[in-house]
Parts: C-alpha cells; sequence; structure tokens
C-alpha cells in the first residue's frame, strides 16, 4: 500500500483559523512514527493539471483559481482566501487521489492523507474544497481505462453535495453518502444513495444504518473501482459532527467499507476528509487507524 501527501506545501491562513490545518502533517509524522507505514511507503504526488481538472471542473473556474480571479464573495464560500499556496496544494491534493486511484488497482487500496473535498461543485468551491478531487479522480480512473465504474463512499459527516452535484446524471458513478441529516450543507443535492442520521446517533445506531446502506449500494452498482472518503467527524468529540460515534465506532466503519470492497474484489482509493475535534490529536488518531487498518488487509492478502 502506497500513501500520497502534499503536507509540506504549506497553505497560510488567518490568525485564528478554524480549519485544522496542521493534522495532515502530523498525520504523516504519526503513522511513520507507529510503523504503519514506512517511509519508501510515502509518495508526493504530482499537481493535478488543466486538463485533469476541467473533466469535472468548469475552464472558467479553473482559471480563476489558478489565475488568483476569485472574487472576495467565492473565496468567503471556500473558506480561506486566495494564495498561491493555495492553489498549489489544491492541485497537489487531487494528484494525490489521483495516484491512489492508480495504485489503488495494483495493490487493493492506496490513500491519500489529505483529500475528501466534496462540497466542491464544477463551477465554485465551498466549504474548505477548491477542486473535487474524489470527482476528478474517478474521471482520471476512467479516462485512463482504470476502471469503468466508480463507487464513491462519502462516510464525512457532511453530506458530499458537490459530489452529489457533479455525477447527477451519470449512471457510470454511483455516489453513496451517510451524514447528518440537519447538519451543513443545509442544501443537499440527492447522492444515488443518501443515508441520513439523526443527531445523537451512537456507534450502533451508525453502523447499523451504514451496513444496510452499503449492502444496497453494492447490490445496486457493480463497481470497478471504490472511493473511499474517510471522515474523522462523525467522532463524538467532533465540535460540528452532531453524531456521538466512537474511535472503536470509526474503526469498525473502516473495517465494514474495506472489507466489503475487498470481498468483492474491489479496489479502494481512500482520502481523509473532515475532522474538527477539539483535540488535533484525536483527529490523527482516527485517520492513522483507518490507514492502519487498510494496511492490515494489504499484509494479510500477501501486498
Amino acid at each position: 500500500m502506497i500513501a500520497f501527501y502534499a503536507d509540506h506545501f504549506v497553505l497560510p491562513l488567518p490568525e485564528g483559523h478554524r480549519f485544522p490545518m496542521a493534522k495532515y502533517a502530523r498525520l504523516r509524522e504519526r503513522i511513520l512514527a507507529d510503523g504503519i507505514l514506512v517511509p519508501d511507503e510515502l509518495r508526493v504526488p504530482e499537481p493535478a493539471t488543466d486538463e485533469q481538472l476541467e473533466r469535472v471542473h468548469t475552464v472558467d473556474y479553473v482559471r480563476q483559481v489558478t489565475r488568483g480571479e476569485l472574487s472576495p464573495a467565492a473565496q468567503r464560500r471556500i473558506g480561506f482566501p486566495w494564495s498561491p499556496a493555495m492553489v498549489e496544494r489544491s492541485r497537489r491534493s487531487v494528484g494525490a487521489s489521483i495516484e491512489a486511484t492508480r495504485q489503488a488497482a495494483v495493490d487493493g487500496v492506496s490513500v491519500n492523507l489529505a483529500g475528501g473535498t466534496h462540497h466542491a461543485f464544477a463551477d465554485r468551491g465551498e466549504g474548505f474544497c477548491v477542486f473535487n478531487d474524489a470527482a476528478v479522480a474517478a474521471r482520471a480512473a476512467q479516462h485512463e481505462g482504470i476502471a469503468a465504474r466508480v463507487m464513491i463512499i462519502d462516510c464525512d459527516v457532511h453530506q458530499g453535495n458537490g459530489t452529489a452535484h457533479v455525477f447527477r446524471d451519470d449512471p457510470t458513478v454511483f455516489t453513496f453518502s451517510i451524514h447528518g441529516a440537519h447538519n451543513w450543507p443545509f442544501d443537499k443535492p440527492s447522492s444515488d444513495l443518501d443515508v441520513p442520521l439523526e443527531d445523537g446517533s451512537d456507534d450502533d445506531e451508525y453502523l447499523g444504518a451504514l451496513e444496510k446502506g452499503l449492502a444496497r449500494a453494492h447490490a445496486a452498482f457493480d463497481a470497478d473501482l471504490a472511493i473511499y472518503l474517510a471522515g474523522a467527524d462523525p467522532y463524538e468529540g467532533d465540535r460540528y459532527g452532531r453524531l456521538r460515534v466512537s474511535k472503536t465506532g470509526l474503526e469498525a466503519r473502516d473495517r465494514m467499507v474495506l472489507e466489503g470492497c475487498r470481498a468483492r474484489g474491489t479496489p479502494v482509493s481512500i482520502a481523509m476528509a473532515g475532522g474538527y475535534a477539539r483535540d488535533i490529536d484525536d483527529i490523527v488518531a482516527i485517520h492513522a487507524t483507518t490507514i492502519r487498518v487498510a494496511a492490515e488487509l494489504c499484509h494479510a492478502a500477501g501486498v
């Protein structure tokens, strides 16, 4: 299993900004310190090209991001200001998901240590998402002949509104989202399968709903590739998640998603997605567990 990262491309943020960018560097440090992966298994991705981005995003939007022509309102919608570093890191993060889909086809599973930017639409970004890495990676996989049919399994606590909208009329990409019913975004375009959860849902409620949802998704769609958004924000200690899923429950979630795909012979590319716990070590621990579970499955398969 190979992991791709772009955390050394620093994204400067205003003083006191709430988005925990530091988690990405801490995550890389953690998985190396714990021996989950070794340095040779970590790669810096190439940045996504205009051609790759424009399979999902409009030419005008890619140009506005690249040239620094985003309006103040567009930057506020994204959640952080434009800078050359923002452009570089956004392209690298998407590039990491593209590379992870390629490697997943070889090893069965691969990881982007960032990504999960599912709130980006074709013509705009929002919710800390500039480009939609899962959507661009799915299109790249189809373009390169890696997969004809892609399932996006979105387990971030916030519905993947951008992804759902991008693929709303596309039968070759199946979008599955399990999320807080009353959480942001309040305008939720329909995924192929949405599993909304009530505030306060605990491990049993979450895992029961996930199991039933995945069974329906796999029965409805035979995927050549899955892209798994392993959000840390369903965690009971998340500031914005509004669910009560424990770390143990999130590990069980990871195993359910990954073992289900492996049982069907479906390669999986993983992205980390959101996480806003008060203690950044909690976010890092949840993401590290996702990677550990994936590595264990790889090793058990002899990869």
